[in-house]
């Protein structure tokens, strides 16, 4: 099942500002909050759609990506973005989409209850990591899957994470309690009005740590090494820029992970130029062969083809082998490979090659003949292509 448009879910336009997409997302999340309505996995699920459709809409990257190569950009499966948000997610990213309404985030707007249990993570958020990924056209054509191996920070395994020496070292915020949030009363025109904020002894996590890790100095990561698994859907191009979710650096004092942002680079091939989804191949064809016909066989991204000649071709002629090209990425749909007919001419023959060409070029099948101006190549191309 195809997912719906993440300007429909929405309800903006491709033209929308940041304001008006922060606005509709904020609107729908008030609907379908979970807190109220209770037990509906539909709303829930109309919830974390609205939630994924402004995590990639409220990105310029993401949404310049997605309006560009739409869903299959956000990278489809593989822990690519592009879907699978869990209700902790949203609540850790989004929760402040409320912040400055007087309300303080999703746990006082509705009160406390049971979203007053969410408190954010002790540390702050690791950073991304880039990495550059060549392929030749080849591992383009057909999609592969790649191994790297990247220096980055690393969960500490001896303390899970937390920073802390063990678990007798985490103690309970004294100021808000575990809460998270403090409550402050504050006198207005209007009367008393009561507002919630982060506290600010513990950063919202609602816990101190007294005595710190010896192996990570209390920062619950360490400097280390892992291979990744990356796996590159077919027809990826120069440019673009794929994401793994939670694989870059380890985040502090438990912090969420930051992301791993693949850009791919195309190695030249070398015999094969691409043009989008279509790929071309120059044929040098010998000048007998032309005028006679033949069987001949050409490299393709999937191995060699072999094309009829027909005889008396002409140089310039242009040669399709459908569906031989790049696949799509939004669709079924494969592109060509086009040939572009050569006729190589020549230059060093032997005494015997010069005289019978002597006898054969006063020939009338040898004359050329007049002919109207003929189409160039590349008008030749907006022809095929329009």
């Amino acid at each position: 099942m195809s997912k719906q448009d993440y300007y429909e879910v929405l309800g903006v336009s491709k033209g929308a500002t940041a304001t008006e997409i922060k606005k509709a997302y904020r609107k729908l999340a008030l609907k379908y909050h979970p807190d109220r309505n209770p037990d509906n996995k539909e709303a829930e699920e109309k919830f974390k759609e609205a939630a994924e459709a402004y995590e990639v809409l409220s990105d310029a990257q993401k949404k310049a990506r997605y309006d560009q190569f739409g869903h299959a950009g956000m990278g489809a499966g593989g822990g690519f973005h592009g879907g699978g948000m869990s209700m902790d997610d949203i609540f850790s990213q989004f929760g402040d989409i409320f912040e400055g309404s007087g309300f303080g985030g999703f746990d006082s707007f509705f009160g406390g209850g049971q979203r007053q249990s969410r408190r954010r993570s002790m540390g702050r958020p690791g950073a991304n990591v880039r990495i550059k990924l060549k392929m030749t056209l080849e591992e383009i054509h057909q999609g592969i899957e790649k191994k790297v191996k990247l220096k980055k920070k690393l969960t500490c395994k001896d303390c899970n994470g937390s920073g802390a020496k063990n678990s007798a070292s985490v103690k309970t915020c004294h100021q808000c309690n575990g809460q998270g949030r403090v409550r402050k009363v504050q006198s207005t025109f209007l009367g008393h009005m009561q507002t919630v904020q982060e506290c600010h002894y513990c950063q919202g996590s609602g816990k101190l740590i007294v005595d710190n890790c010896s192996t990570c100095g209390g920062s619950g990561r360490v400097d280390g090494e892992e291979t990744i698994s990356i796996q590159i859907p077919p027809g990826v191009s120069e440019g673009m820029q794929l994401s793994m979710t939670s694989k870059g650096h380890a985040g502090e004092k438990g912090g969420p992970a930051g992301d791993l942002l693949i850009a791919i680079e195309e190695i030249e091939h070398d015999y094969i130029e691409r043009d989008g989804l279509n790929v071309f191949y120059e044929l040098n064809l010998n000048f007998a062969d032309a005028v006679l016909g033949t069987s001949i066989e050409v490299p393709t991204l999937t191995g060699k083809a072999k094309i009829n000649i027909p005889k008396g071709t002409q140089s310039g002629k242009i040669f399709r082998l459908k569906g031989k090209g790049m696949p799509s990425l939004e669709s079924t749909y494969q592109g060509d490979q086009l040939i572009h007919v050569k006729v190589w001419t020549p230059q060093d023959l032997t005494k015997e090659e010069k005289k019978w060409l002597e006898k054969l070029k006063s020939s009338d099948n040898f004359k050329p003949k007049s002919e109207k101006k003929g189409k160039s190549f590349f008008q030749k191309m907006n022809e095929y292509f329009g």
